[in-house]
């Protein structure tokens, strides 16, 4: 059992929202606008290194920044119904929490290619520019998490357990003060996702455009250990968590194309175009 006053855990924060005078901004809205912030300069950067407008990035962020938010929530309530009964007025409050994150990259990447493919922008170098920067954004995008005292993991007596608020734990662990801080695991495996996605694009280990398959097989690796030590409720199938299908899938799914995509011993891409 772990008892509250757990001596050098994580503190989580007293709020969830930022005033500047009369203006009060929802922290957990702030991290997601910064996550996408980030992932857009630097992913201009990285399509200006190539020769590419910068301005292409910007007009695919205006379209697929929206469209992630929007499959994230409806993918959230698509696996989490049950909690919205009675209150289905609450379902575009995207401030409160709630965001499944499968939903949003389905929905981000997809309206993403077709901007770039109205654009002029090759698919292929539209998804090497962009995906290693998604990562960065979904670590980012993950403290909103922290300040909302949610998504955390069991009950832990680790060093670097994460306090709760009495009102923010779960019935069955109501005695526990301190938690597996799980929106920090997630959001240091992505960072680590991010650098190998950019030793792989850099290297020319995929052809092009296959580096999306890394990063599906990459987050669904992630997700998958770190799903397990979640403690919030969840939707299931056979009794397990519907999170944990998803990223059983993705692992499945990007490990074959990554693998079709890989550049034999022998072969190296020249301007975008494998050769011998």
């Amino acid at each position: 059992m772990i008892l509250a006053g757990v001596i050098g855990a994580i503190p989580s924060p007293s709020g969830n929202s930022v005033s500047i005078g009369p203006l009060e901004l929802r922290a957990y809205g702030l991290m997601i606008a910064l996550g996408a912030f980030v992932a857009v300069v630097w992913s201009q950067k990285r399509l200006a290194a190539r020769g590419g407008d910068p301005e292409d990035i910007s007009t695919i962020a205006m379209w697929a920044v929206p469209a992630g938010l929007i499959g994230s929530r409806l993918y959230h309530v698509a696996t989490d119904w049950r909690s919205f009964r009675g209150r289905w007025e609450d379902v575009p409050a995207v401030w409160q929490g709630g965001l499944g994150i499968p939903g949003g990259l389905m929905a981000g990447v997809l309206v993403g290619v077709l901007v770039a493919r109205s654009r002029g922008l090759s698919m292929a170098v539209a998804m090497d520019v962009m995906i290693p920067t998604i990562p960065v954004a979904q670590a980012i995008g993950r403290w909103g998490n922290w300040f909302n005292q949610e998504v955390f993991g069991r009950p832990t007596d680790l060093l670097w357990a994460l306090e709760i608020d009495a009102v923010h734990r779960p019935v069955a662990h109501l005695d526990a003060a301190a938690f597996h801080p799980t929106f920090l695991y997630e959001g240091l495996w992505n960072v680590a996702l991010a650098v190998v996605l950019v030793r792989v694009e850099r290297r020319s280990l995929l052809r092009p455009g296959y580096i999306v398959a890394l990063w599906v097989f990459g987050y669904g690796l992630g997700r998958l250990w770190v799903e397990a030590l979640r403690s919030d409720a969840a939707s299931l199938i056979a009794g397990v968590r519907v999170n944990t299908w998803m990223a059983i899938v993705a692992i499945v799914v990007g490990a074959v194309v990554a693998r079709a995509g890989r550049i034999p011993p022998g072969e190296r891409t020249r301007g975008g175009t494998v050769v011998r």
